[in-house]
């Protein structure tokens, strides 16, 4: 019998303009989303991942401690619990990607995976933060993430996260594959103009690499007061062989749906053998990287 997975990116512009309150903005981006996964429900998806930091704007492009009021505890602070009696009513997986308090004054960019019972299965917390560029200030608001990089079994299939900035960065990638990982889901908030031109190659590449689904998400829309650049969407589902399945639009807020034949990966890994032929004691100079790390 086929292994079809029925699931579904939200991507969604701002809910407000009022970015100078952040529990406003946090209060109008839920309920936004909450008629989002309802969407997603009514169309039978069996899991649903949201964007990055789905319940704020992309507040990092500025740094001010004031949005440090959107954290709070994973699992236990209210957004995730919401999340859970969500996911339980609609019978719908739920990757929330939220902001994470650890404990005063440590901060994660974290995605939350809730199975269809309500029940947390667990957390990815961001491994690679960025502070490079105008508009994209990381570093003052997380830590580096530090759970390495799960791989949650579901009855959907073995799901993994991998956030935003992570996705230039195959070594992860490969970590997700290796724990086994059929879909990916990579929730961003990226700009034209700064990785457009990367967002439909390194994705596509990495589930060809690993042979696995990926399932990609940006915001749309611009944030005032910043205005760093137009969140383009094109939220988008790949296969193992890294073609375009579903693709979002560019500007509207959209729940895109696609039918995942997971069965698919053991066919294509039938064909090119990556991870028998991968030799892992050869490749030198990342062995000594990982030594001089430790």
């Amino acid at each position: 019998m086929p292994r079809i997975t029925r699931a579904a990116l939200i991507q969604a512009s701002s809910a407000t303009s009022d970015s100078g309150d952040p529990l406003r903005h946090k209060a109008a981006m839920i309920e936004k989303h909450l008629v989002l996964l309802r969407e997603a429900a009514e169309k039978g998806a069996r899991v649903c991942c949201m964007q990055e930091l789905f319940y704020g704007p992309y507040f990092c492009a500025e740094q001010d401690p004031r949005w440090y009021a959107l954290a709070e505890p994973v699992p236990d602070g209210p957004t995730i619990r919401l999340m859970q009696e969500q996911a339980r009513k609609l019978g719908m997986i739920i990757i929330a990607p939220v902001y994470e308090e650890a404990m005063a004054g440590v901060l994660y960019n974290t995605a939350a995976v809730i199975d269809e019972t309500g029940a947390y299965l667990g957390k990815y917390r961001k491994h690679h933060i960025p502070h490079c560029h105008p508009g994209f200030w990381e570093k003052f608001y997380f830590k580096p993430g530090d759970l390495g990089y799960p791989v949650f079994q579901t009855s959907a299939g073995r799901i993994g996260v991998y956030i935003c900035y992570d996705r230039h960065f195959p070594e992860g990638a490969r970590e997700l594959g290796l724990g086994g990982a059929e879909i990916v889901f990579n929730p961003s908030a990226t700009v034209a103009g700064l990785s457009e031109y990367l967002w439909k190659l390194e994705q596509p590449a990495h589930a060809v690499a690993n042979q696995y689904f990926v399932g990609a998400i940006n915001r749309v829309g611009t944030e005032a007061p910043w205005n760093i650049g137009e969140f383009y969407g094109q939220s988008y589902f790949c296969d193992p062989r890294g073609k375009i399945v579903a693709q979002a639009s560019r500007e509207r807020d959209e729940v895109l749906v696609a039918d995942l034949d997971l069965d698919l990966i053991a066919e294509v890994r039938k064909v090119w053998a990556f991870y028998r032929d991968r030799r892992p004691e050869s490749y030198t100079k990342t062995a000594q990287a990982q030594d001089q790390t430790a």
